[in-house]
């Protein structure tokens, strides 16, 4: 598989907001397969240590989330965002085809890839895939609006909303819905 699907749970949400939780996994939109899965919280104080900021407003939405979604990123098993993203470079390098093409996918070109793009830099790591490898969920959602079908709202969502992993694994089967909706020549093949 050469599609990732992305998701943070971040304390703000401009390009420098401190990531708290990381979650991903890997998937075939022609087929809407679910493949490995990553998933990591991260110590707030290690992604503000290394100049992420965070924002009142947003500090403000997670307390009123719920209290399942609040403790997923609360808990006393952490890594400290250096690790994290070593963790998940070494998750994409064992479960990818090829890092060179693999295509990760983020709800919102300016979210997810913009932000775990700059923790990573923040880090002094390099990133494990390539820039113009970046998609947009919000996009492909927007696509999909305009021939009538909205998984997003329309598929159930199956987990704790706003846990990282359930809102990945939610959005990967969403876009396969979509993909498959607009590419169906590709899918029967």
């Amino acid at each position: 598989m050469n599609h990732l699907m992305i998701d943070l749970e971040t304390m703000g949400n401009k390009p420098s907001a401190p990531i708290v939780a990381i979650g991903a996994v890997f998937f075939d939109p022609r087929t809407g397969a679910i493949g490995g899965e990553f998933y990591s919280p991260v110590n707030l104080a290690s992604s503000m240590e290394q100049g992420a900021k965070p924002d009142g407003d947003t500090i403000i939405w997670w307390l009123k989330q719920s209290t399942e979604a609040r403790a997923a990123i609360c808990t006393d098993d952490v890594l400290d965002i250096g690790e994290a993203l070593s963790a998940l470079s070494y998750f994409i390098s064992r479960n990818s085809d090829n890092p060179r093409y693999l295509k990760v996918w983020g709800n919102g070109a300016n979210f997810d890839n913009v932000i775990i793009r700059g923790a990573y830099e923040r880090a002094g790591h390099i990133c494990p895939w390539q820039l113009w490898n970046d998609s947009d969920v919000r996009t492909i959602v927007m696509l999909g609006r305009e021939i009538n079908i909205d998984p997003k709202r329309d598929m159930p969502f199956d987990g704790v909303a706003h846990n990282a992993l359930a809102d990945a694994r939610h959005q990967a089967k969403y876009v396969s819905a979509i993909w498959q909706r607009l590419i169906p020549s590709i899918t029967s093949e």
